[in-house]
């Protein structure tokens, strides 16, 4: 081999290095795209739409079943093209036996059958929530953040703190509230499906922060000998009405007695605090239940960043993700031994940790 075959060689993998490279950053620049998509598809009724067709369906059926200007009908097919690529919906081919080509017609998969509205455990106020403006703006003032004194980036973006902020915008509260009710529904039907063993021999349950009770009222039902109690804000159950063994309760888990009982769940709260405040819960619920011997525990479902499902990536990556979300609302998601020095700091004297729930950990924890 000559000098200047190796040297075209040397060439041709810098160059290829470079595209590379360019290919990497480019794919993280557009990756808000695929997101967008699904939100469109979202707001055009796109999986109800080929749910009520009854099978597969073809992009003209599409076209017509939902609100789409007939001249833009070709853009929505580029819409198309990225959401099955993403893997929210299944392409398939229908054979049409005649001389024209077979046509390329939409169904439903696994992960768009979560954004059903009928669907009991749908999720789509969820994706609404999270891919809302007033969530969107924070994200792109995070350099800005970095260099001022405001508490979060929500703060820097919108001039107030998240809790503030849907106090100021109702419709931005009520997509709070829905979403949080969506995810409760999913997470219920789960733990009470895989996870009975978290709940056998409970009398007695507070579910601290448990907004309209979504979660409460399947586990209730789960478990008929079990008093469910949904401790939340007074504004948050003021007007909701309890079931045979679920009941309602106003209070502030700060400054607040929490209702005693033999367990006290705690669904995606500590989260949204910091390490003072979270200890400052915790201790609050160690007061509420009886000591280890006699069946109390802390039930906490929360993410924990070092514990994915085993090989999986996309888990991972999408907890390093949620970990920079809540950094924006003033929250963080914790690794395991972050978890351990609050337990400690609390009181508790032990826990376990069962990575059962995919992103999420169902997390026991005694006094």
């Amino acid at each position: 081999m000559d000098s200047s075959s190796s040297n075209n060689d040397g060439a041709e993998q810098v160059m290829d290095q470079l595209l590379q490279a360019q290919a990497h950053i480019w794919k993280h620049c557009y990756r808000y795209v695929s997101s967008r998509c699904l939100k469109c598809a979202i707001e055009l009724g796109i999986p109800d739409a080929i749910h009520s067709h009854g099978g597969p369906m073809t992009f003209n059926q599409l076209v017509e079943a939902i609100p789409v200007r007939p001249g833009k009908a070709h853009c929505l097919y580029r819409v198309m093209r990225v959401l099955v690529h993403s893997g929210f919906f299944d392409l398939r081919i229908i054979k049409t036996g005649g001389a024209h080509e077979d046509e390329e017609s939409y169904s439903l998969n696994s992960v768009s059958e979560l954004l059903l509205r009928d669907n009991p455990v749908n999720i789509e106020p969820f994706v609404r929530f999270m891919l809302s403006p007033n969530l969107m703006k924070p994200l792109n003032c995070m350099s800005a953040w970095f260099q001022n004194d405001d508490l979060c980036t929500v703060e820097t973006a919108h001039g107030m703190k998240p809790w503030d902020l849907m106090v100021r915008d109702p419709k931005f509260g009520s997509l709070f509230n829905s979403a949080m009710a969506s995810d409760s529904q999913l997470v219920a039907r789960m733990v009470t499906d895989c996870c009975k063993w978290v709940f056998e021999g409970l009398k007695s349950l507070v579910d601290i922060g448990g907004g309209t009770g979504e979660m409460g009222k399947v586990i209730a039902d789960a478990f008929p000998q079990m008093e469910y109690t949904v401790f939340d804000l007074p504004h948050v159950v003021a007007s909701l009405q309890g079931t045979r063994n679920l009941k309602y309760v106003g209070g502030d888990m700060f400054n607040e007695k929490i209702p005693p009982a033999d367990a006290i769940l705690l669904k995606w709260i500590l989260h949204d605090w910091n390490d003072e405040e979270s200890v400052q819960i915790l201790k609050k619920c160690k007061e509420a239940i009886p000591i280890k011997e006699e069946g109390g525990k802390l039930i906490i479902i929360e993410m924990v960043m070092d514990n994915p499902t085993e090989g999986d990536e996309k888990i991972k990556e999408t907890q390093l993700s949620a970990d920079i979300f809540m950094m924006n609302a003033m929250g963080i998601e914790r690794n395991r031994e972050e978890w351990a020095k609050l337990f400690a700091d609390a009181g508790f004297s032990s826990y376990k940790m069962s990575p059962i729930l995919g992103l999420r950990s169902v997390i026991e924890v005694y006094p």
